[in-house]
This record gives C-alpha cells, structure tokens and sequence, in this order.
C-alpha cells in the first residue's frame, strides 16, 4: 500500500471517529483537536515511505514543530478539556436549524475539514513521487522563511493568550476591559496576524514541491488554496462577531490590514474609508 493510500485510510478513520465523537458528546471542535497532530502523521507517512529521503524529513520535521507548538497553544486555551468548544460554532447553531447544523457538522466540520488537512500536506505526495533531487540552497530558504513565519505565529498567539489572560483577571476584579479586544502588537498591523502566519507557513510548505520538480504549478497547491479560502471565511465570520460584541471594532478595521501585517492607516485616512 502507497503512502497516499495509508493517509486516505487515516483521513477516513479520523473523519469517522470526529463525527462521531461531535455526535456522542454534543461538542463540534473534535477536528481542532486533531487539527495540529494529523499533519505530522500525514508528513512522516511520506518520510517513512521514501526511505527517510532528507527533503522529506525535513519537512516532516517542520511540520512536527509547527503542530508542536500548535498543539501546547490549543492545549492551555482549553481546547482539550470538556466543553472547549470554538465560541463561534455555538453562534453558528443559533443561525442554523438542527437539521441544517447536522448536516453542516457532517459535511463541512468533519468531511471537508479533515480532507482539508490531508490536502495541505500533500506537496508531499509530489515531492515523494519526484526524482528528489538533493536538498540544495532553495531547501535551506524555505526552512528558513518557515520558521520565521512560526515564530511570527507563536508571537501573534502569546500576544493573544497574555491579552485575554488580562481580560478574564480584570472581569475577576469587577472591571470592565477596555480595550475590549487586542489592538496592539502584531494586532496593531494586522487584524489577524496568527491567521496571516498559519496560512503563510503552507505555502512555503508547498514551495517545497517546486523545488523538488522545477515545476511551478502542481495539483498540491489545491491545499494551500482551499486553506486560504477557509481562512477567508472564517475571518468574515469572526469579524461579523466581533463588530456586533465591540462598538468601536469598526474604527480598528478601517485603519489596519485585515490580514497582512502594514503600517496602520492615518486616523483622516480611517476615517475617509468607514465613510466610503
């Protein structure tokens, strides 16, 4: 059996077994849970295959610290323990009919979710099934552009994790926070600087299969696309929330990137485009 066909069959089995454990428990993040840990098995799967080619083990190795980190940040957020569900599913519950949610739960929380962390990982599948040329300078840069958009990532959520760690110390103490949500830091320049760097780091992940065949456009870019795309969607749906909790969340959008870190718009400027 190839070592496509083994992370269909993981794939299969992980898309089973979150359904069903949404299903048991009445709680829709079971694909966040495993959303840091598949890819590793996914990339070893290809590493493993291959004899332990060393472009391979190097992304392997990548991805393995990225879902490292990934993981511990999902971890002390209490996304492991009973009722860490996402905020926003419960929102989107509230929207949907209980029909209309189920299906939603089965077909796009569990069956394009999981599909969606196999294909991010399979510019793998392209280099394995290449003539793996020896890892070069290209190889090096990607790590090295990799790693910085991880720590970019990691910066981004310790940032996000000490803000709502004062958040929920200043609700103990009677208070109201205010600021009611994080503007400063990376979120000075970017709305949402974690998301910037998540995708970012797959498509340099991705650049690894260029480098492998000399190719530049492969059918594993489908992967980095569709993550975008989710990214999109689930920036406009984060944003619907915030914009309705924050009276002034507006005046934050009119003057920072929603995505990529850039210097923040002058106050005239914010202002001319919230009344564009």
């Amino acid at each position: 059996m190839g070592p496509v066909s083994v992370c269909l069959l993981i794939c299969a089995a992980l898309t089973a077994a979150t359904w069903i454990a949404s299903i048991a428990t009445r709680e829709y993040s079971w694909v966040d849970r495993i959303w840091s840990i598949a890819p590793i098995v996914y990339v070893w799967v290809f590493a493993i295959a291959t004899a332990f080619d060393a472009r391979l083990v190097l992304m392997a190795a990548l991805v393995t610290i990225w879902g490292l980190r990934l993981t511990f940040n999902f971890a002390r957020k209490g996304g492991y323990r009973p009722g860490g569900e996402d905020y926003r599913w419960a929102v989107l519950r509230g929207r949907m009919s209980p029909a209309r949610f189920r299906l939603f739960n089965l077909f796009f929380i569990s069956i394009y979710q999981n599909a969606l962390i196999l294909l991010f990982c399979l510019p793998a599948a392209t280099v394995a099934g290449s003539a793996r040329p020896p890892l070069g300078g290209w190889d090096v840069a990607l790590a090295v552009v990799f790693l910085g958009f991880l720590v970019g990532e990691t910066v981004a959520d310790e940032q996000q994790w000490r803000f709502h760690r004062w958040k929920a110390a200043e609700r103990a103490a009677g208070r109201t926070p205010e600021p009611g949500f994080l503007q400063s830091g990376l979120f000075r320049v970017s709305r949402h600087p974690n998301y910037f760097f998540e995708q970012a780091q797959w498509w340099v992940f991705y650049g690894f299969a260029i480098v492998a065949t000399g190719v530049w456009l492969h059918w594993s870019i489908a992967g980095a696309v569709l993550l975008s795309v989710l990214f999109v969607g689930s920036t406009v749906f984060t944003e619907q929330i915030s914009r309705s909790k924050y009276p002034d969340y507006d005046d934050y959008r009119a003057r920072t990137s929603p995505l990529v870190p850039w210097f923040p718009r002058s106050p005239r400027a914010a202002a001319d485009r919230r009344t564009a």
